[in-house]
């Protein structure tokens, strides 16, 4: 059994897919095939079903998963320790949701790579449940999400603050420097929200029904910078969290409305799963994202 053969029988788990498979490893597709079929012979098991376009790992795949995980973490961590070089020059998978991606992730991610500039870094954008559940499968090493405050024995936790999810519009905008609007006004008016996966548009629909009210957006889209960018327009009212805006209130281009009796907030959360070996790459971030943090509170 070699290295190689566990590591593309990992990616065609994770993928679902010998084509996809092959693809990101650089082979033939026949090759992984060749790979797959060793690896079975050698375990004497059926490691995948295939029918028609479905690729799924057997009760045996679902066992061997496990342990080619963590024989390919150990290696990982063998060849840090004995690494001559004190340079990070790893790869760090993050997922993350799209509004945290847009407003924290540019300087965050810059700073990282001045830091390590060797280390490759992806990043999946999803809702929290599939970043989640992503997570679980080992195909990201981190999920930095926003939602309600979710607990489980599985994660490892290492950041979690609130943050107030708010109605903005333009300054220019009629209910922008009114004092005690009723929510009514404010969900009578055009709104830009997100998509329904999105956990902060969950939150407010959820609170709206207990007060059986409803909102009716007139554009919904997945794109906070776009729905910015509309507001600064004067184009409607949007509800996003709080510090995606705030360089745009700052600047006087947008406006937090006052809204009478309404307050909602998320919290902001960094979790990695307890069985993840934690490499030295997943540290120096975790490490960023807390100094991040407490810069943030002394400022």
């Amino acid at each position: 059994m070699e290295l190689r053969e566990i590591k593309t029988f990992l990616e065609v788990a994770n993928l679902k897919s010998f084509c996809k498979a092959a693809e990101k490893l650089g082979y033939s597709q026949a090759a992984v095939t060749i790979q797959i079929k060793q690896l079975e012979r050698e375990l004497k098991v059926h490691l995948f079903d295939r029918i028609g376009k479905q690729t799924t790992l057997t009760h045996a795949g679902e066992v061997f998963y496990q342990y080619a995980s963590e024989i390919l973490g150990d290696v990982e961590h063998v060849k840090n320790i004995l690494s001559e070089s004190d340079q990070l020059t790893g790869r760090l998978v993050i997922g993350t949701i799209e509004s945290i991606c847009a407003s924290l992730f540019p300087s965050l991610i810059q700073e990282y790579h001045r830091l390590y500039p060797k280390v490759n870094v992806s990043m999946v954008i999803d809702s929290p449940g599939e970043l989640l559940a992503m997570m679980e499968k080992n195909t990201v090493d981190v999920v930095y999400f926003l939602d309600q405050q979710i607990y489980d024995t599985k994660w490892i936790k290492v950041l979690e603050k609130p943050e107030n999810i708010v109605f903005t519009a333009s300054r220019e905008h009629p209910c922008a420097g009114v004092k005690g609007l009723k929510l009514d006004q404010v969900i009578g008016q055009p709104m830009i929200l997100t998509e329904k996966n999105a956990s902060y548009r969950f939150s407010l629909e959820q609170y709206l029904a207990a007060k059986g009210k409803k909102v009716y957006p007139f554009l919904e889209i997945g794109s906070t910078e776009f729905i910015i960018k509309l507001l600064r327009n004067n184009a409607g009212i949007s509800f996003l969290p709080e510090f995606t805006v705030g360089k745009d209130v700052e600047e006087g281009a947008l406006a937090v409305l006052d809204v009478e009796d309404f307050h909602l907030q998320n919290w902001r959360q960094v979790v990695y799963h307890k069985d993840k070996w934690v490499s030295r790459e997943m540290a120096a971030f975790i490490e960023l994202v807390q100094s991040a943090e407490q810069g943030g509170e002394e400022n």
